[in-house]
């Protein structure tokens, strides 16, 4: 069964930057667009950053110009490069992925959702 764990959270100061990893690992599978989310204390989940299998990406306003996302579809990796960040960053930060999982039954669509990793941003 496929699963996604992400990695590299943890505290800084603002203006510190991090970089967040996201691998997908268990069984056959063909990864799609991928994606990050967040969700901070008290409010819900909201997208950060998108990337198609081709590289095309997608970053909402708040984070533009400061976090980068890329990934290696060799390594079956998204990363996340947080730069410049804020306490309004601080969250927990989700990965998804949509893929082709195969199986003896042939291919089935799935959305995989990581464990998310937490990201605080404190002086």
């Amino acid at each position: 069964q496929v699963r996604l764990v992400e990695s590299g959270g943890g505290l800084t100061q603002p203006g510190g930057s991090l970089a967040l990893s996201c691998v997908a690992s268990g069984g056959m599978f063909s990864l799609n667009t991928m994606v990050w989310y967040r969700q901070a204390p008290g409010k819900e989940r909201e997208l950060v950053a998108t990337i198609t299998s081709g590289g095309t990406t997608n970053y909402t306003d708040s984070v533009a110009g400061r976090f980068t996302v890329s990934r290696d579809n060799a390594k079956n990796t998204m990363y996340l490069q947080l730069n410049n960040l804020k306490p309004e960053d601080t969250a927990v930060y989700y990965c998804k992925a949509n893929l082709w999982e195969r199986s003896t039954a042939g291919y089935k669509f799935l959305e995989v959702w990581g464990q998310g990793t937490l990201v605080t941003v404190s002086s």
